[in-house]
């Protein structure tokens, strides 16, 4: 009651530019963009043709990926107002979207925990709001059975290199029980070194299997460049791409 009362005083709006209406409005709704196939099995990277694994793909300690937007745009905007300005429900918003892209067959949906600093600083756990909002649509239970065990500082501006040097032991079992097939929830995906690190963590606990979901794929370089709503132009050759 107390959140329907809320939306009737203070009418939500767009996630993307936050003048239209929620969740999107039209023109920020048309600017985002989808990844589909053709795209790399593994992590759901678009690519011209498709194929089982790419250069791009997240380290090997992920079974797998998926994001349910480009990061870019107006979905880029809407992870920042969750991330960085309070704006919990765009969670609900775009959990919807990711719960459409996730794999089958899971036990549970987990989320790769802020630090206590950060924690206190923003309120709340972004990645938490979207696991929640996930595991809802998914009609399957969330847990938690890892935690921060170093607190990284941020990543941003660090080569991928640098963030696997960095995260490598980040995460530790709690001694809360891991289900066997784990759906890990984060914001974006970069270069995977934190999801990798939680999976690491997440397998020590008792997962046998860990699939990364995220709102927003950071597609670098060439990819990100050309790939479009509609895909990729025809005849596009991308670095890493296989031989035709």
């Amino acid at each position: 009651m107390r959140a329907g009362l809320f939306d009737v005083v203070f009418p939500r709006r767009c996630a993307g530019c936050a003048r239209g209406g929620w969740p999107f409005c039209e023109a920020c709704a048309s600017g985002l963009t989808s990844l589909a196939p053709p795209w790399c099995e593994r992590c759901g990277l678009p690519w011209p043709r498709p194929r089982e694994s790419c250069p791009r793909c997240p380290p090997e300690q992920l079974d797998g990926a998926r994001a349910a937007f480009l990061y870019d745009g107006p979905a880029r905007r809407a992870i920042h107002k969750l991330k960085f300005s309070g704006w919990r429900g765009v969670g609900e918003a775009l959990g919807r979207a990711m719960a459409a892209t996730a794999p089958p067959a899971v036990d549970a949906v987990t989320w790769v925990p802020l630090a206590r600093r950060r924690l206190a600083e923003r309120g709340y756990d972004q990645a938490k709001v979207l696991a929640m909002s996930v595991a809802r649509e998914l009609g399957v239970p969330t847990a938690l059975p890892i935690r921060r065990a170093v607190a990284t500082g941020p990543q941003a501006q660090r080569s991928a290199a640098d963030r696997r040097t960095a995260m490598r032991g980040a995460f530790a079992p709690n001694g809360k029980p891991c289900p066997a097939r784990v759906l890990l929830v984060d914001d974006v995906l970069t270069t995977g070194a934190t999801a990798a690190a939680c999976s690491v963590a997440l397998r020590e606990a008792g997962a046998r299997s860990v699939f990364l979901l995220v709102a927003g794929r950071a597609a670098p370089g060439a990819t990100s460049g050309a790939y479009t709503r509609a895909g990729f132009p025809p005849g596009l050759w991308l670095p890493g791409d296989p031989p035709r």
